[in-house]
């Protein structure tokens, strides 16, 4: 399937590894002018290089710059002025104990996962409409609507990029504009494999038998049953960032693995 999205410029935040890159990874090989993000510019200039290597021909950009505050913003918009599709990814989790949880990480969790995408929004949105064509996506996660125990911050970010994106697709009713959001469950990027690789060897138990543990005991409800592959989550936000996805916004989307009981 063509995309159509051949020449447009996307911008995939937090996207040096992971899903991100996972995403950036799609979007170059659907023709997409893929600029790429991180907070080390050692790290951006590696995951540039990786990219060309995977995409013959593909036009790749990167820019060291973190997002977590206004002056990050301004240095990545000051490079990269207009997108035509811009994937807000960066996102950071930990588990801690509810009442361990000071003000500033409540804060940190904030201004990274929900404060970079509504500043990058703000930014690109006009252009966006004055060209009466974007594509804005926001990664959460099924954490948006199954708040963790274990991570109530992180999952309080979460919800709150639902309504953020919910409420931006209002405001382009009418437009060529489409703003989603997309819903990963638990997936195999290199944080979360070393999250899980850190717990089995605290437990000492194979790295197999921890993840058979999460998913009887953290996510009894999940049908898939296992750890989701970034692939198979930027296969759908790719889709949401076509043209041929011109008719799905405001939505909220899920590739969770069947956590989520809930039909609707």
């Amino acid at each position: 399937m063509d995309l159509q999205i051949s020449g447009k410029r996307a911008l995939v935040s937090g996207s040096t590894k992971g899903i991100g890159f996972a995403i950036a990874y799609e979007l170059a090989r659907e023709g997409a002018r893929v600029v790429i993000n991180g907070r080390q510019p050692q790290a951006v200039a590696e995951a540039v290089e990786r990219l060309r290597g995977l995409v013959a021909g593909a036009e790749v950009a990167g820019v060291a710059a973190d997002l977590s505050n206004p002056a990050g913003i301004a240095t990545l918009t000051a490079a990269v002025p207009q997108v035509d599709i811009l994937v807000n990814n960066l996102g950071i989790f930990a588990p801690a104990p509810f009442a361990d949880i000071p003000d500033s990480e409540w804060q940190r969790f904030f201004d990274t996962n929900v404060m970079s995408g509504v500043r990058l929004a703000r930014h690109y949105l006009p252009g966006m409409t004055a060209a009466d064509w974007g594509r804005i996506v926001f990664i959460s996660s099924e954490s948006a609507i199954n708040t963790p125990g274990e991570m109530v911050h992180y999952g309080m970010t979460k919800s709150a990029q639902l309504a953020v994106s919910r409420g931006l697709a209002q405001s382009c009713a009418g437009t060529g504009v489409t703003v989603n959001a997309v819903l990963p469950g638990p997936t195999r990027s290199e944080g979360v494999g070393e999250f899980f690789a850190k717990l089995a060897a605290e437990q000492g138990i194979p790295l197999e038998e921890m993840e058979r543990r999460f998913f009887a005991e953290g996510r009894p409800t999940s049908i898939l049953k296992r750890m989701i592959d970034p692939a198979e989550v930027a296969a759908l936000v790719a889709y949401v960032c076509s043209a041929r996805a011109a008719a799905t916004t405001g939505a909220a989307l899920r590739v969770e693995g069947g956590i989520v009981s809930t039909i609707c």
